[in-house]
């Protein structure tokens, strides 16, 4: 298996990490969790455990993104290693994007974000090349 595919698989799992942290944060919000009703439980939640959930949500969306970047890049018969450090990056800036999405550090988060969408960009246009 490739590294871009390899980030794809540590991609899938940002977001079930962040659902444990947004569990850990309903937990000390409302003293339990809801497992009749998690999504109205979840956007009930102040502040970091809010920013926690948002968090989750924007990184399944960033991995249908990426998702696609890397099978495009690799069907295309991308560079290889240019491909792996653009995965590479994404696979960062993701992680810092969601430690910065719940400590409200929102101009490093966009920044963050911002890097993200330009790995996949990069991908795209790895692709576009072969």
């Amino acid at each position: 298996m490739t590294i871009p595919f390899w980030c794809v698989l540590i991609a899938i799992f940002i977001p079930y990490v962040l659902a444990g942290v947004g569990t850990s944060f309903k937990k000390k919000q409302f003293g339990s969790v809801d497992n009749n009703e998690p999504r109205s439980q979840a956007a009930a939640l102040e502040g970091s455990g809010a920013r926690a959930n948002a968090a989750q949500l924007n990184a399944w969306e960033a991995l249908a993104v990426f998702g696609l970047a890397v099978v495009v890049a690799h069907l295309a018969g991308a560079d290889p290693d240019k491909s792996a450090v653009a995965s590479g990056v994404f696979i960062g800036a993701r992680v810092l994007h969601a430690v910065f999405y719940i400590a409200d550090l929102a101009p490093f988060r966009t920044l963050m974000f911002a890097v993200g969408t330009g790995c996949c960009l990069w991908l795209f246009g790895l692709a576009a090349a072969a």
